[in-house]
């Protein structure tokens, strides 16, 4: 028998499709927030140009605020996609094999769309967070970051703490462990796709969404400071280590922010 070209046999194994549409995916994240980032032409500005610019203070226009949830959610996708593609390529496996339908792309993507509508619906807290800081002219307009160290003293203290929690461990097993996590929650069908992806998306929020509102810390379009705590995030869920690794960042951040609220000077 004459064996199928290899382009057919990695074609017919749909988590290799999964992981292609995901790696796209996530470089057009990451490609749209380096193109966002960078300085625009003097003449048609885009809101997000603006935010480069002390000339005078933003306004929160309809358009303003829905580029800038718009920026949020690209920026959750680029962050948070990458540690969760072991969950989703495990989930199409395990798909494949649990279920009598031809095709189990469809069961898949709904998996993975309804995680990220969560943090899409995180992106949309995050925004509004952002409009409140800014009226509160805690949140420069030129670096989008808090310029107060002592708030941001607070937000490490907060996070670190939050590391080194019960609830934090527990959402981060949950989100270490795809095999024990299908396993524990398995649901087939269109209704367990959504019933899976809400799950993992909750538990991912709860053991991340502290670690986010870091990025009022260094600047919301602070590029390296934005892939610092995505790396954070994927060593976490995605390495051996990653609990240990995550325990030790809180520990510093701890002591970061308490040194940023009794010197803020020297920090």
């Amino acid at each position: 028998m004459t064996e199928a070209p290899l382009w057919q046999r990695l074609l017919s194994r749909e988590q290799w499709i999964v992981a292609i549409v995901f790696l796209l995916a996530i470089v057009l994240a990451w490609a749209s927030l380096i193109s966002m980032s960078m300085p625009g032409e003097s003449a048609g500005m885009t809101p997000m140009d603006s935010m480069s610019s002390m000339a005078s203070p933003i306004a929160w226009t309809p358009y303003y605020a829905s580029m800038v949830f718009f920026m949020w959610t690209i920026m959750m996708i680029a962050m948070m996609l990458p540690s969760a593609a072991p969950m989703i390529l495990l989930y199409a496996r395990v798909a494949g094999q649990a279920s009598s339908e031809p095709s189990v792309l469809a069961p898949t993507f709904v998996f993975a769309g309804t995680y990220l509508a969560l943090w899409t619906l995180f992106a949309l807290a995050a925004t509004g967070a952002q409009w409140a800081l800014s009226g509160f002219h805690l949140l420069s307009d030129a670096t989008m970051a808090v310029g107060d160290r002592r708030i941001g003293g607070a937000l490490l203290i907060g996070a670190g703490l939050y590391q080194l929690t019960p609830l934090k461990r527990m959402c981060l097993r949950n989100c270490r462990s795809p095999v024990s996590f299908l396993t524990t929650q398995w649901r087939a069908g269109m209704d367990g796709a959504i019933r899976l992806g809400l799950a993992h998306g909750v538990y991912c929020i709860g053991c991340c969404w502290l670690l986010m509102t870091l990025l009022f810390l260094g600047g919301v379009m602070n590029l390296v400071w934005v892939a610092a705590i995505a790396m954070v995030v994927l060593i976490e869920k995605a390495t051996p280590a990653g609990d240990r690794v995550g325990q030790i960042a809180g520990g510093a951040a701890i002591l970061v922010g308490a040194a940023s609220i009794i010197a803020p000077t020297v920090v």
